[in-house]
């Protein structure tokens, strides 16, 4: 019984391959395009996409066009190309500004780069063009039911660029004075991230980062320019203090306080 269902399964599958050879091979044009649709309704996107890519430029002024755009860009969002997908979709909306799909392909040339989007860790260039796809989707759309979830997307890769650059502060502040000044590297990180991402969920930790910061940097500093940099610590205190009396760094900022105001009191 076992061996029957096996050979009738290689026997669909095999009539299958057969099919969509004989439709590669085939020049009539109208028949693979109804395959590509078939296809592409059977979410079997590599081979929806291999017969869009050939019909494309074929296809160009007929009233088939626009649709068959679409189709390709959708075929390679099916397959997780978001890349590739998002260049289509861009093409589509820029060759059809008042096509059919035209919100449709805003909204999925950023969300697919959203979901490619890579480690904080790594270059963020495709972050910052899904963020700019997005706002250009809530620009055109701004009370389009798909506008709230732009917008959180948009929060969500922010936050994501605001990681990096907290990552990016740390590795500075680890280097200390390994070769150069770091701590002042990290507070210039610092002090540019919190004007780009003010409203950050990381915000405590870059505000408490540059608290850090300028303490070593006081510790690491030559006398004359000792009583400065103290007091440049005490006015981050208040800084952290103000924003956060009750935060998850309270008694390290209080410890850098203490030890920064004694130094000037004792004036050095």
């Amino acid at each position: 019984m076992k061996k029957i269902i096996y050979i009738c399964v290689m026997t669909v599958i095999f009539s299958a391959c057969g099919e969509y050879n004989k439709v590669l091979k085939s020049t009539d044009y109208e028949l693979k395009y109804s395959y590509a649709k078939k296809y592409f309704n059977a979410k079997q996107y590599t081979k929806s996409a291999t017969l869009l890519e050939e019909l494309l430029p074929i296809l160009k002024g007929t009233s088939n066009a626009e649709e068959s755009l679409y189709l390709l860009a959708q075929s390679y969002y099916g397959q997780k190309d978001y890349q590739t997908a998002s260049q289509y979709f861009n093409t589509y909306y820029t060759t059809y500004p008042k096509g059919e799909y035209v919100e449709l392909a805003r909204y999925y040339s950023g969300y697919g780069l959203y979901l490619d989007s890579p480690d904080p860790r790594l270059d963020q260039a495709q972050t910052y063009k899904a963020i700019e796809e997005l706002q250009l989707y809530m620009e055109y759309y701004p009370q389009s039911e798909r506008a709230a979830d732009a917008q959180n997307i948009m929060f969500d890769l922010q936050e994501k660029l605001a990681l990096k650059e907290l990552m990016a502060s740390r590795l500075y502040f680890n280097l200390g004075t390994y070769l150069a000044n770091n701590y002042l590297s990290s507070i210039i990180t610092v002090q540019n991230a919190l004007k780009n991402y003010p409203f950050s969920k990381y915000r405590e930790d870059f505000i408490y980062l540059m608290l850090q910061a300028k303490y070593e940097l006081a510790l690491a500093s030559v006398s004359e320019k000792l009583q400065g940099r103290y007091r440049d610590v005490v006015d981050e205190y208040y800084n952290y203090k103000n924003e956060y009396p009750e935060g998850k760094y309270a008694k390290q900022a209080q410890r850098f306080f203490d030890y920064a105001s004694k130094r000037i009191t004792d004036g050095y």
